[in-house]
């Protein structure tokens, strides 16, 4: 086999692997965070929340939109001091999953506080009515009657999640922004930089048609 291709696959293939391990293992660390925030917006909203918490629930509002608000490499630069001291390095693969989390984590709870929101009042009003407590509204009927919206939120998360990973990659990140900067753009070797890109589409492609489909089959089973 041609050596040059050899290469090309192999650098095309280790980056997209870094491009996985990067989405994967942010959305979990950013769905650990981001779920119990959305719903205590939820719960804490002061007009229709379960327990309303005007002060607290203002409080968690402007913090979530201050880190939706600063730009992605921003915020990478800014996180470098805290990476290092939670992963030991401020650049590479492991240490994108630091910012990415942080990045996603606020519009995971935006997702889960709107899905929330959606839910009909008439359908809390009678858990209500049949004696549920607030934990037992919040995960027996909150949460199942807002899951095909969840989904649907969770996977617009992915999506942003991998055009993160890749402007991770221009300050040293790795994975498929990485080689479209260092190979494709820096050296001039256009075909790294359509690999790149076209591995990028497929994977937001593949993802949004999948999360589509689940939401559909648990909307069809409601």
């Amino acid at each position: 086999m041609n050596p040059q291709l050899v290469k090309y696959l192999s650098v095309i293939g280790t980056a997209t692997w870094q491009t996985f391990v990067m989405v994967i293992f942010s959305t979990i660390f950013s769905l650990i965070l981001g779920m119990p925030l959305g719903i205590l917006l939820c719960t804490s909203d002061p007009a229709n929340g379960l327990r309303p918490r005007k002060v607290l629930n203002q409080v968690l509002s402007v913090i979530i939109n201050i880190l939706r608000a600063i730009p992605f490499v921003i915020l990478v630069i800014l996180l470098f001091p805290f990476t290092r001291v939670i992963v030991h390095t401020a650049i590479g693969t492991k240490a994108s999953i630091v910012p990415l989390t942080i990045a996603a984590a606020p519009f995971v709870a935006r997702v889960i506080e709107s899905s929330l929101k959606e839910v009909e009042p008439g359908v809390i009003q009678a858990a209500r009515s049949m004696g549920s407590t607030n934990k037992q509204i919040i995960f027996k009927v909150l949460l199942p009657e807002a899951l095909p919206s969840i989904v649907n939120g969770i996977t617009l998360t992915i999506i942003n999640l991998i055009g993160y990973s890749a402007m991770a990659g221009t300050v040293g990140g790795g994975g498929l922004g990485d080689v479209a900067i260092r190979y494709g753009y820096q050296r001039y070797r256009i075909e790294y930089m359509l690999g790149s890109v076209a591995i990028i589409l497929i994977l937001v492609e593949v993802i949004q048609l999948l999360g589509t489909h689940i939401s559909n089959k648990m909307q069809a089973k409601r």
